[in-house]
């Protein structure tokens, strides 16, 4: 892929789909804090991925109004994709009531 930003976008998206389609149902249903520590872990691969590929290149992201690095671009399009699922699934699987005391 010659687009830099694509490339991120689109192994956001497969990590994400992954977690909340497979991942999250099958290993942590409505389990606030597994769903916390798997998502901590998918997004650390996914930080970890983009690193291996972009570390040292100098490489600018575009983000609209400004221009950020790797790692803020993997990690501000990683949420912007994952909060509007995140909000799905916890409705869903009423995640929001394993966080109650």
């Amino acid at each position: 892929m010659n687009n830099p930003e694509l490339l991120i976008i689109v192994m956001n998206v497969i990590v994400i789909l992954f977690s909340y389609f497979v991942v999250y149902p099958k290993f942590c249903g409505s389990d606030g804090m597994k769903i916390s520590t798997n998502d901590l872990a998918a997004s650390g691969i996914v930080l970890l991925v983009a690193g291996s590929i972009f570390w040292g290149t100098g490489v600018q992201f575009n983000m609209f109004l400004f221009s950020v690095n790797w790692f803020w671009f993997t990690l501000l399009t990683y949420l912007i994709i994952e909060i509007p699922l995140m909000l799905w699934y916890f409705k869903k699987y009423d995640v929001w009531s394993s966080f109650k005391i």
